[in-house]
């Protein structure tokens, strides 16, 4: 096992030089999260459908538990049970559009490297035109429930359920808990807690305060994690575990127009409609999903009903919840109504990633709101929502509660719904049965294979999985 820790302690060097400048050291985090006995027991998979390129050259890592799709390069690298899906990647021919068009001259590859990814997603494309070809993460590592969407990494440290999201970072540190959409950062220390919008013609930002945040995603002194959200998702830890103790498992009842991964975790009266998704590592459990709506990655949909048309995004935490319809779910959101305490929210609303709704009484929001932040009852709703034909309105600055909106809110629904919209068409929420138009992931997903992949067992380079190489 010498060649695995040799392994994690390259990665710990690389990431330390680049945050040398933060006085960051990430060696604490990495001795006190890895086990590498863990690291021997669980295999990893690699998806083959009809509808995505097929390459995936994987040397020197370890990549257990972990679910690979698309075109993707690992090498010299930690991936531990961590979603790397590359269904979105750019196409050879495609154009990025900039100041001139960019046509690639091949396929988008995600390219890992020298990195741990702990309990990560990793999907969409990149969105950086210096590189167009390659989704790059390198000299990084990312922590528990962590997001990288759309997002090239040079040199960073991302906290336990934090989201960088369409943009670019070097050498940065992103706390817990945050979520970034800023375009692109050198140097800079993210605060925990804070959700950031911004592009050239608005800037949304939010704060949590260090006691509420503590109370539901705080980390002790190793960057572990604790807190409310952190307990709930590990409480389901095992149930993710035993799909991987065996090979074939029962299919799960669904419409021919929708697909549920084999990897997620389906309990008992749970309903799927026409034109869902049901990605791997999503929980459902009494969930009834109406037509086009889906689980993304690390999702939880407990007690509740999606009414339709609804996105729930990578780790979007839904419980005892009625979601009307077109209705979306951000990042690492957490929507927690109780048995005798049911939450509502009214259709067309916004959920900001990273929000927390947390009530112990009946609470419906009214349709069309943007909602972020902490809500707890009826009396944060003036403090924490806004209508969304309201925030069309502003022009300048605003402040409601511990949020502000600087610039043009018209562009930032527009922003947003135009986003909303794109992943419905994605999904395959709009799938027309009888024309086979408008097909997406919940349908294109619905035949997919699975190569299951296994390290060394014993000797020096156990936990090390042999260079591999897979395409056409």
């Amino acid at each position: 096992m010498s060649q695995l820790k040799h392994l994690n302690d390259r990665i710990i060097s690389r990431v330390n030089v680049n945050l040398a400048e933060l006085e960051f050291d990430t060696d604490d985090f990495v001795m006190n999260t890895l086990d590498h006995q863990k690291m021997l027991k669980f295999y990893a998979f690699y998806g083959i459908t009809a509808h995505h390129p097929i390459y995936f050259h994987f040397k020197n890592s370890n990549i257990a538990g972990s679910y690979f799709l698309g075109k993707c390069v690992v090498s010299r690298s930690t991936i531990y049970k961590s979603d790397v899906r590359g269904d979105e990647l750019k196409r050879k021919g495609d154009n990025i559009k900039c100041a001139k068009d960019i046509p690639l001259v091949e396929d988008e590859v995600i390219n890992i490297k020298d990195s741990l990814l702990y309990k990560t997603l990793v999907h969409s494309n990149s969105h950086n035109p210096e590189s167009p070809e390659e989704f790059g993460i390198r000299n990084t590592i990312s922590t528990h429930y962590a997001n990288i969407h759309g997002s090239t990494l040079e040199g960073c440290f991302l906290g336990p359920f934090s989201t960088v999201d369409l943009m670019n970072l070097h050498s940065c540190i992103v706390g817990e808990f945050s979520y970034v959409q800023v375009g692109e950062l050198f140097h800079r220390q993210i605060e925990p807690g804070t959700v950031w919008v911004r592009s050239k013609t608005f800037e949304f930002k939010f704060k949590y305060p260090k006691g509420v945040l503590d109370e539901y995603i705080g980390v002790n002194a190793s960057h572990q994690p604790r807190g409310i959200i952190y307990d709930f998702v590990s409480e389901k830890e095992t149930d993710y575990e035993r799909l991987f103790e065996v090979v074939d498992i029962e299919p799960v009842k669904a419409p021919e127009s929708s697909a549920v991964n084999r990897y997620a975790v389906i309990k008992p009266k749970t309903e799927i409609g026409e034109n869902v998704l049901i990605s791997q590592r999503a929980y459902l459990e009494n969930a009834r999903m109406g037509n086009g709506s889906n689980a993304q990655e690390n999702t939880y949909i407990v007690n509740s009903h999606l009414e339709g048309m609804n996105v729930t995004a990578h780790g979007g935490k839904i419980i005892n919840t009625v979601v009307g319809l077109k209705t979306f779910v951000g990042f690492n959101s957490f929507l927690y109504g109780k048995d005798d305490a049911q939450l509502t929210l009214g259709k067309g609303c916004i959920v900001m990633p990273h929000t927390i709704v947390d009530i112990d009484e009946p609470l419906e929001i009214p349709e069309g709101r943007l909602i972020w932040g902490h809500i707890r009852s009826a009396a944060d709703l003036s403090s924490n929502t806004m209508a969304l034909d309201e925030i069309a309105g502003i022009r300048g600055s605003q402040s409601v509660g511990n949020m502000t909106f600087t610039g043009s809110g018209q562009d930032f629904v527009e922003a947003f719904s135009s986003r909303i919209e794109h992943i419905l068409e994605a999904n395959g929420a709009y799938y027309d049965y009888e024309s086979k138009e408008m097909s997406g992931h919940a349908q294109e997903d619905q035949q997919i294979a699975f190569n299951t992949l296994q390290p060394y067992r014993s000797g020096e380079n156990a936990g090390i999985y042999p260079s591999i190489r897979i395409k056409p």
